[in-house]
């Protein structure tokens, strides 16, 4: 493909335009080699994915199309070998520099971009989950993507968001989880108050004015299954928020910044649940 006019082209470009777009065509785009490559693996069936996940990115069924430059064939032969491995069901079209970045969302095109398919089906929440992540009225792609991202890594067996929360197909949020969205289930328009009635475990507040300490909570109490909520970058939670939480937990700040992005936050409140929760299994 090399008229970067062409009305595929526009098409695929569209995805990466108003939500409004991927919600009634049912797809999005997964661009660059990692977050390609998870989305490709998930379609062969190469993922060792949950019982929930693999619902949400079944094999043969995932993809709709791959776009990827000569270039991507020369630096990344494991990725391209992938490609090859699709079958017909899939279209696949090696691309100029310009076809792709005008494809592309991001400001220099990564070499490849993956057309998926979004989930059909939302299954119900796992009701023995050890650890979830909450994004409650996230705005920020990068954020949201980094905490789905950071839950993958932690072991957390889903993540939910909450309406008001950026789109989790935006092409910068697919792009911020590296893959992670292919890993892990992610439910969205989460009514929060249904949530936290039905979570069995115990629901903790991430919030600076937290009563509880991080670093001060004890590991048997750190332990037990728990969903983490994470608030708006600018407001926080808020106070309805807060009081469905079992408790507002804040993260300790030893030095003098006067506060931590919801991400890094999001990351050390995760990990401190998981590694509590795998030291109490061993």
């Amino acid at each position: 493909m090399d008229n970067p006019n062409a009305e595929r082209v526009k098409r695929v470009a569209q995805l990466a335009g108003r939500s409004a777009v991927r919600n009634r065509r049912k797809q999005f785009l997964a661009e660059g080699p990692q977050s390609a490559a998870e989305a490709i693996r998930a379609h062969l069936g190469l993922l060792e994915l949950s019982e929930a996940a693999a619902q949400l990115w079944p094999p043969d069924q995932t993809l709709a199309a791959v776009y990827y430059t000569e270039q991507l064939a020369d630096s990344n032969p494991e990725l391209a070998e992938l490609i090859g491995q699709l079958s017909d069901s899939v279209f696949v079209a090696q691309t100029t520099d310009p076809v792709l970045q005008a494809m592309s969302d991001a400001v220099v095109h990564q070499n490849i971009i993956a057309v998926v398919h979004q989930p059909t089906a939302q299954p119900a929440p796992r009701n023995d989950a050890q650890l979830v992540g909450g994004l409650v009225r996230i705005q920020d792609p990068g954020n949201a993507g980094t905490i789905i991202r950071t839950a993958d890594a932690a072991g957390a067996d889903y993540v939910i968001a909450t309406s008001q929360t950026v789109d989790i197909f935006n092409p910068k949020t697919v792009r911020s989880t590296a893959g992670s969205i292919f890993h892990l289930p992610v439910y969205t328009n989460v009514d929060l108050t249904t949530f936290v009635t039905d979570f069995p475990g115990q629901v903790f507040a991430a919030d600076g004015y937290g009563d509880v300490v991080l670093d001060q909570t004890d590991v048997t109490v750190l332990s037990k299954p728990t969903a983490w909520l994470f608030g708006n970058e600018a407001r926080g939670l808020n106070a309805e928020e807060v009081a469905l939480a079992d408790h507002r937990v804040a993260v300790p700040l030893y030095g003098l910044a006067e506060s931590l992005n919801v991400s890094t936050a999001a990351t050390i409140c995760l990990y401190s649940s998981a590694m509590a929760q795998r030291r109490r299994a061993s």
